[in-house]
């Protein structure tokens, strides 16, 4: 899928500025374990940037902070997710709040969704 060249330069540029609930993710989904799915972070995918994605298993993973249940948040992230779900991508989306109180459990249920859905 050919992505836009913007897309790119705004996915560098928010890997170089997670926010604190995504770099606790990735500090432990970034380690590649046998038999662990590989995951990307900030990944360009059409017109849109993944927090996280796991092309294996075709899934993204979203985190939201309290500006996605403002203004029109709700409704972009509902296009975004048909989008993807139109190409096959399944979206799962977690609170900051959730990643911040156990990002090893919440990393830990990445995981094993990423690793059910590859084996599909």
């Amino acid at each position: 899928m050919p992505t836009d060249r913007t897309v790119r330069a705004r996915a560098k540029t928010l890997r170089r500025d997670l926010s604190l609930p995504e770099v606790l993710l990735w500090a432990r989904l970034r380690h590649r374990q046998p038999g662990q799915p590989i995951f990307r972070r900030q990944h360009p995918f059409g017109p849109y940037v993944l927090d996280f994605y796991c092309p294996a298993a075709k899934l993204a993973i979203e985190v939201d902070g309290q500006s996605h249940g403002m203004g029109d948040r709700p409704q972009r992230d509902l296009r975004r997710d048909a989008y993807l779900a139109d190409l096959g991508v399944r979206t799962v989306r977690y609170q900051a709040s959730e990643v911040l109180a156990d990002p090893n459990g919440v990393a830990a249920g990445i995981v094993d969704a990423a690793r059910a859905l590859a084996a599909r």
